[in-house]
């Protein structure tokens, strides 16, 4: 079974090859996109093989999201990490880490 992301769109190119096109913040970018999509696709294989149930991947995720929304009152970048929290909660809500039947 071959695993799609939903969340990872396509770069243009090789990442080496376009590099230099791009700044440090847009290379962040493709960095986060492709760990996102890296985990999606890890988490959709270890519920089909049944490594781990729904339930624990989804605690996984509140887990991640809980860390960022406990960082807001304490970090300076504190848009930074309820953006991140937003993110996987709406994740959550959506499904998309999870095949739900």
């Amino acid at each position: 079974m071959q695993y799609r992301p939903r969340l990872l769109r396509k770069l243009p190119e090789s990442h080496l090859a376009q590099e230099s096109k791009y700044p440090m913040p847009r290379r962040n970018e493709y960095a986060g996109l492709a760990a996102l999509a890296i985990t999606e696709s890890l988490m959709l294989a270890m519920n089909d093989h049944k490594l781990l149930p729904e339930s624990e991947i989804v605690d996984v995720l509140r887990d991640a999201a809980d860390t960022h929304t406990n960082a807001i009152s304490t970090s300076d970048d504190k848009e930074m990490h309820k953006g991140v929290a937003d993110l996987i909660h709406s994740i959550i809500a959506g499904g998309n880490s999870v095949r739900r039947t």
